[in-house]
């Protein structure tokens, strides 16, 4: 980016009036380093959490400013609490509970009457969010590690979904690696309405979004978490959906800042985990599974991705990587175990050639294997919900 183009973003923010009274956020050193890539700007604003809902308005603003400027087509800022240098912005210390006087050394309380128990404190109410209109469900596929094959799984899941009869959105989450671009055989860059909603990219009868359509396949995305944070958010909220049975969610590999914070922010009706066989691979399917729990979204089983190879010309099947290693650990874990995918040339092939076997062979033996696995999620997610598919609120913070 030129200093040119950066000091004219800047003299943008310098010339909004800042919503708390103070002096603009530019002298105030609450812009982070600004990035541009394919005339889209991406910085964030530090404030306290306490002026987050009163700087919103102010977000907005110099999104749509920013947007205005020469040389830019489109602005994503998110709020955020950490500082440019990498400190976190001070924060008022969590309120502590009153905590009782200590007794007198001879002071001995009375016992209370009929030995009854004090009555435990009230849980803490879950946060109520704004929901995504239009989108019933939405599902997570994810990985401890990359390199399970877990964007072909999600690409699959979706088109067996479709396969279905329902409508179905594919959001590419793995702002660092989108894959979802070359699995589709996509390419170009997302209509606009009114200058700020995007129009998805569509292949198959799938509606797809990915960061990897906003910029180029070389551009390198050098980002602090704000800033994906702030990306994964408007492919979500600013992203013309329409009306969708379903919305499957590549997820990035692991279980960082931006795996976490997804899972905090979108209530998913579930989370789909995917693994190779091995040790290592499971150690870390592991990882992952214990994230999902940890912030209270259902998981809906583990699928074992390259489970074993047959050999084409012998048909003799060899376990590469072990086999069952996933089954067995779902059953430890007491999840559902979603099935087998074998390492096969045909899905391999497919893929590379963005034309997934679910679409390329519906039905053959390989597309077969997906489908199961997509008849699976959907009796896991009936099994989480109740007797019926009856979709959880989607809801984003």
């Amino acid at each position: 980016m030129s200093d040119a183009l950066k000091t004219r973003i800047l003299d943008v923010l310098r010339s909004l009036p800042a919503p708390d009274g103070g002096a603009d956020v530019v002298s105030r050193d609450m812009v982070s380093d600004i990035f541009v890539a394919d005339r889209k700007a991406f910085f964030s604003l530090s404030v306290a959490a306490s002026d987050a809902e009163r700087f919103e308005g102010f977000r907005q603003e110099a999104e749509r400013r920013v947007s205005e400027v020469e040389g830019i087509d489109t602005a994503m800022v998110a709020l955020t609490a950490e500082r440019k240098g990498g400190g976190m912005a001070a924060r008022p210390a969590p309120a502590r509970p009153p905590q009782p006087a200590a007794p007198h050394p001879h002071h001995h309380p009375r016992p209370r009457q009929g030995g009854a128990a004090m009555p435990a404190p009230p849980a803490a109410p879950r946060p109520v969010r704004p929901d995504i209109p239009g989108i019933r469900r939405i599902v997570a596929v994810a990985s401890g590690k990359g390199g399970v094959g877990k964007s072909t799984t999600a690409v699959n899941l979706a088109l067996a979904f479709l396969a279905r009869g329902m409508k179905v959105g594919l959001l590419d989450a793995d702002i660092y690696g989108p894959s979802v671009p070359r699995l589709l055989h996509l390419s170009g860059k997302p209509e606009t309405r009114n200058g700020r909603t995007m129009v998805p990219l569509e292949a198959y009868g799938l509606k797809a979004m990915s960061m990897g359509f906003l910029v180029e396949e070389e551009t390198p995305m050098i980002w602090r978490g704000p800033m994906v944070m702030s990306a994964l958010t408007q492919m979500l909220r600013e992203v013309e959906w329409g009306d969708l049975d379903m919305l499957v969610v590549d997820m990035p590999p692991g279980t960082g800042d931006a795996q976490l914070t997804m899972a905090q922010s979108v209530p998913l009706a579930g989370a789909v985990i995917v693994s190779t066989p091995q040790d290592l691979a499971l150690i870390d399917a592991r990882k992952g599974l214990a994230m999902f729990r940890k912030v209270e979204v259902p998981v809906l089983g583990i699928v074992e991705n390259m489970s074993y190879f047959v050999a084409p010309d012998t048909g003799k099947r060899y376990d590469i990587f072990g086999h069952g290693g996933a089954r067995a650990e779902a059953e430890r874990l007491g999840v559902p175990f979603l099935g087998e995918v074998p390492l096969e040339m045909v899905i391999r092939e497919s893929s590379d050639a963005g034309r997934p076997v679910v679409a390329g062979d519906p039905t053959g033996p390989h597309a077969q294997v997906y489908r199961d696995i997509a008849a699976r999620v959907l009796a896991s997610i009936e099994g989480v919900s109740g007797t019926t598919l009856k979709a959880p609120t989607i809801v984003f913070e």
